[in-house]
């Protein structure tokens, strides 16, 4: 990893860690006026979390604290989660949308989160106790170095999360080793729609809060289907800018990235080539 790459995700690290301690002491970590989502006013994140695509059920079945309104969307949305399945969620922060996940799967399935944040993942662990979530479990690492086996995820969640990454490629490429043959990708992430001045990418404000690491659609398109999967699909949104701009208010940000869903899948699973999927 070269030395910038490892700033990068240094800082990012930190940043996070600064937003787990905020939402455990019911402080602010200091930025803009949801303190990165996090707030000891539960009406904040709940407003915060219903306008990107979370509904009032979906508070109200998590654990408190696990909500902490630092996504970009719901992936669940376009997830379509069935009983019994296996899920990754890269990057889960304290938990919530494992939670959620874990809910839809059942006791027959299992949820894993994965982040690189000890005081995050203790955060997710105490609220998978207190929730008596038995069917999650939540594992200390990179999302591009992901502590699982080859083909063992039926899908692959994720939230506002792979933006941060200096080296996308990899995570795609981890991501399909552990999918099964017909596995999928659900994710909401930040995609850039034009070319950011070189001064906001270098921002590492703006990096930390998942802008300045955008990537445009075409290169997460190339780095997917070079990783190997098809059925390739980003939707960007463009009413997120609004949101958006509330993330650095006054920078501009939102004239260059948005929104996106982003699907795909691992060819080999049991519908390859019959269309059924």
């Amino acid at each position: 990893m070269s030395v910038k790459a490892d700033n990068v995700r240094q800082h990012v690290r930190k940043s996070y860690a600064e937003v787990a301690e905020a939402s455990n002491d019911g402080g602010c970590c200091g930025v803009e006026s949801s303190c990165c989502g996090v707030s000891d006013d539960a009406a904040i994140n709940r407003l915060i979390s219903t306008r990107l695509g979370y509904s009032e059920d979906d508070l109200a079945n998590v654990p408190d604290g696990a909500d902490m309104g630092l996504g970009c969307g719901n992936p669940r949305a376009i997830a379509s989660l069935k009983a019994g399945e296996v899920v990754v969620d890269l990057g889960s922060g304290g938990g919530f949308d494992a939670f959620l996940a874990a809910r839809e799967v059942g006791e027959s399935g299992h949820v894993i989160g994965i982040d690189m944040t000890p005081t995050m993942l203790s955060k997710a662990r105490h609220n998978a106790e207190k929730g008596k979530f038995s069917n999650v479990e939540f594992r200390l690492a990179e999302i591009e170095h992901l502590p699982i086996a080859d083909n063992t995820a039926d899908i692959i969640i994720s939230n506002c999360v792979i933006n941060l990454s200096p080296h996308k490629e990899l995570v795609f490429a981890d991501a399909f080793r552990v999918l099964k043959p017909g596995g999928r990708l659900a994710i909401s992430d930040v995609v850039a729609t034009a070319e950011m001045p070189e001064e906001m990418k270098s921002d590492p404000m703006l990096h930390a809060g998942c802008m300045a690491g955008a990537s445009m659609v075409d290169e997460l398109e190339a780095m997917m289907a070079a990783a190997g999967f098809e059925q390739i699909r980003i939707k960007p949104k463009d009413e997120s800018r609004e949101f958006i701009r509330d993330w650095a208010p006054g920078r501009g940000v939102e004239a260059y990235v948005v929104s996106a869903y982003i699907e795909a899948v691992k060819p080999g699973g049991l519908c390859a080539g019959s269309g059924c999927c």
